[in-house]
C-alpha cells in the first residue's frame, strides 16, 4: 500500500492511499479525545448521501490498540471547485452557484429525531475565550440569532463549505461534497452564511449568486447575523499578521454595510 499525506491539523490528518488491490481511497485519522471522530463523520455522510453526492464510506471505527479513529472513503480525485477556479476552468460566480445548489440538496436530507447537535452557546463561548471583546462588538447580531424561533426547522449543516470541499468527479463532472468533520443539525442560514464568508461573497451580489441556485427560503436578518458571527470567529482564530488583518478588514466592511448588527460605543462627553 502506498500513501500520500494531503492535510494535517490539530484534530485530523488526511491521507490518499492505494491499496494492494489497486483501489484508491482516502484515509482520515482523528486524534484521541475528539468529541467528533471518524464514527460521527461517517454517520453524517451516510445521512446526507441520499440527498447530495459525496464520497462513499468503506469503513469507520477505532484503530485496534490505539485511541485513534479512522474513516476510509472513496477517493474522488484532486479536482475541486477551488482548483477549477484557480486554474480558470470555471468562474467564481459558477463556483458560487454550484455551492448554492450543493447546499440546497444537503439541506433537504432528513434529520433523524434526537440527532445530537452542537449548542450555539458553545460556539459563542469559544469565541469569547479567544476574544471577549468580540462578543460585545457583535452583540446585536447575537441577539438576532438568539431570537430564532424554537420550532425553526433544522437541516444537516455541513459546517465547513468552501470551494476546496466540493470535488468535481465522474463523467458528468458531478459536484461532490466532502469533509463532514463539523456536520451537525442546525439552521440553514448558518450553513449558507458560512459558505458566503469563506468565499468572501457576503456582498449582496455574492448572496444573490448563491441563492440563485439555493432552493429553500432564507431569513435575511438571520443570514446577515450569521455572516457577522462567522467573520468574527474567523478574525479571532486567524494567526497574527496578514491573515488576521484581512479578516479584520472584512469584519469592518460588514460593520459599515450592516451597522445595526454591531455595537458602536458611544462617545462620552465630559461636562463643561
Amino acid at each position: 500500500m502506498t500513501t500520500e499525506r494531503l492535510a494535517a491539523g490539530n484534530r485530523t490528518s488526511v491521507h490518499r492511499a492505494r491499496l494492494a488491490d489497486g483501489r484508491a481511497v482516502v484515509v482520515k485519522l482523528y486524534a484521541s479525545g475528539t468529541r467528533r471522530n471518524a464514527v460521527t463523520e461517517a454517520a453524517a455522510i451516510r445521512a446526507a448521501a441520499g440527498a447530495v453526492p459525496t464520497a462513499r464510506v468503506f469503513a469507520a471505527g477505532r484503530i485496534k490498540g490505539t485511541d485513534l479513529t479512522a474513516l476510509i472513503s472513496q477517493d474522488l480525485g484532486r479536482l475541486t471547485l477551488g482548483a477549477a477556479v484557480r486554474t480558470g476552468k470555471i468562474t467564481t460566480d459558477r463556483a458560487l452557484r454550484d455551492v448554492g445548489s450543493v447546499l440546497g440538496r444537503l439541506h433537504r436530507a432528513p434529520v433523524a429525531p434526537r440527532t445530537p447537535r452542537r449548542p450555539f452557546f458553545e460556539d459563542v463561548m469559544s469565541l469569547h475565550r479567544r476574544d471577549a471583546g468580540a462578543i460585545t462588538r457583535i452583540a446585536p447580531a447575537l441577539e438576532v440569532l438568539s431570537e430564532t424561533p424554537a420550532l425553526a426547522p433544522l437541516v444537516w449543516c455541513h459546517g465547513d463549505v468552501h470551494f476546496d470541499n466540493v470535488v468535481i468527479a465522474g463523467p458528468d463532472a458531478t459536484r461532490h461534497l466532502i469533509d463532514f468533520t463539523d456536520a451537525t443539525p442546525g439552521p440553514r442560514e448558518a450553513d449558507v452564511a458560512q459558505a458566503l464568508v469563506m468565499a468572501h461573497a457576503v456582498s449582496l451580489r455574492g448572496r444573490l449568486t448563491v441563492t440563485d441556485t439555493y432552493p429553500l427560503a432564507l431569513n435575511d436578518a438571520r443570514l446577515t447575523a450569521w455572516c457577522v458571527f462567522h467573520t468574527a470567529r474567523c478574525q479571532a482564530t486567524a494567526p497574527p499578521g496578514e491573515e488576521r488583518s484581512r479578516w479584520t478588514r472584512r469584519l469592518a466592511a460588514l460593520a459599515h454595510e450592516h451597522p445595526r448588527f454591531f455595537h458602536t460605543p458611544r462617545t462620552v462627553r465630559s461636562p463643561r
